[in-house]
């Protein structure tokens, strides 16, 4: 593009440039193989010395369109699409550390999160040490270990709404000479750039606002391109010492600030393989150009259901950043003064009985696994994506056990309210 445009325009403009005579819409590349003249021509691409799409576990025209319009909306250099969220967190993590390894990783990040890093990857010689977003930095310097490889949290935490401080825990992986991740998939990059904040490396789960609809699995790695992997080559020999599987390439002489990007893509998804199919990427592109209109009216319908949860003599408590009484309210006007997210939660009087109650009398919003469509969704956290953890980690993740997740979808606000108000009137 000939100038920087808004992330409205970004979300519709970006990624696909069709050249005289093309589709104006983006096309599904639905093929595995791309064809070529020449054996030697296959080799160089199978050698990374030259750039093409041969095979679409690596790379896919379809894939890459939607990567660059993710990454462009984030600010960052380099971006790949995966399978789901969950795959995008897995290799972002990965991608640079190894068996002997080990995480600094905030207490309340998302379930499958908690349990792909605390649990899976244990298994694989990765070590975590859990710390509290909150801790003071002290606290948190004394999470890190000589063999410390990156720190990892999420913008707006995954049920329980803990707003990070970005700039605090980017100061304290910079110190320590590593990278900071960020899942970025409540905020999503129209209410915050968590590189502007410091953060090296985002993810999210696309799946969620990005797609917006809940058609499409997928997730994304972004690297803002700001992290000096040369500075540090014993704490990062993958990215910094030749790799003999592709002939001795070292990715940060060979592709400078694509380091990152390049060998979770020609290392990772080789071996791995949890690429985005390109229907699904097609899919998600459709999601993204609606991204800005449906943010601001999921982040106007939570606030009105917050502030009317928060006035109901049956409710106990509201969590949501956006209500000026909430603890993470003035992190959320520095980090995202535009507005947070359409997730809110709260919990009742009669406790975590009556919660399970509410959510079956419950009509327009629905019971069900996923959060952030344009659907209104509800769930128990306690009893579903953590029901995995024991009643300490649920404690250090911010779930308590009588906590409904609220996704507030893009209905009319006035038909959202109205099943809340009969849904309550039964308990």
């Amino acid at each position: 593009m000939s100038r920087q445009y808004q992330k409205e325009t970004i979300c519709i403009q970006s990624g696909w440039q069709p050249k005289n005579g093309e589709p104006r819409v983006l096309p599904v590349y639905q093929s595995t193989t791309f064809k070529y003249e020449s054996s030697e021509q296959m080799g160089r691409l199978f050698d990374l010395e030259e750039s093409g799409y041969f095979y679409s576990r690596l790379q896919n025209p379809t894939n890459d369109c939607v990567a660059a319009k993710i990454c462009e909306l984030e600010g960052g250099v380099a971006a790949m699409l995966t399978a789901s969220g969950q795959a995008a967190c897995y290799y972002a993590v990965f991608n640079i550390c190894e068996a002997g390894d080990h995480v600094v990783l905030s207490s309340t990040v998302y379930g499958g999160t908690f349990n792909l890093i605390t649990c899976t990857m244990k298994k694989m010689g990765i070590e975590c040490t859990v710390v509290d977003p909150d801790a003071p930095e002290e606290e948190l310097a004394r999470a890190f270990q000589p063999n410390t490889r990156c720190v990892f949290a999420e913008t707006i935490a995954n049920p329980a709404l803990v707003v990070l401080d970005i700039e605090k825990f980017a100061k304290a992986a910079h110190e320590h000479q590593v990278p900071l991740i960020v899942d970025n998939t409540f905020a999503t990059p129209v209410n915050c750039n968590p590189f502007k904040w410091g953060a090296d490396i985002v993810i999210h789960s696309t799946t969620k606002y990005m797609d917006g609809h809940a058609v499409s699995l997928g997730g994304c790695i972004v690297d803002s391109g700001n992290f000096d992997w040369n500075a540090y080559p014993d704490k990062f020999p993958g990215l910094c010492t030749p790799d003999e599987s592709y002939h001795g390439i070292t990715y940060t002489e060979k592709f400078g600030k694509a380091a990152y990007i390049t060998k979770a893509t020609t290392q990772l998804m080789r071996d791995l393989g949890s690429m985005q199919s390109p229907q699904n990427a097609f899919l998600l592109n459709i999601g993204l150009e609606t991204l800005s209109l449906r943010m601001e009216r999921h982040c106007y319908n939570a606030q009105k259901t917050a502030e009317y949860l928060e006035a109901h003599e049956k409710v106990a408590w509201v969590n949501y950043p956006g209500l000026k009484g909430n603890k993470y309210y003035e992190r959320a006007q520095k980090y995202m003064p535009n507005g947070t997210c359409g997730v809110i939660s709260f919990g009742l009087k009669g406790g975590r009985e009556a919660a399970a109650r509410l959510m079956d009398y419950l009509e327009l919003a629905a019971i069900v696994t996923h959060v952030a469509d344009a659907r209104t969704s509800v769930l128990h956290p306690a009893s579903h994506t953590h029901r995995q953890m024991n009643e300490e980690q649920l404690k250090e993740a911010g779930v308590a056990p009588d906590m409904i997740r609220f996704s507030v979808g893009i209905e009319h606000i006035d038909d959202i309210i109205a099943d809340l108000e009969q849904a309550l009137a039964k308990i």
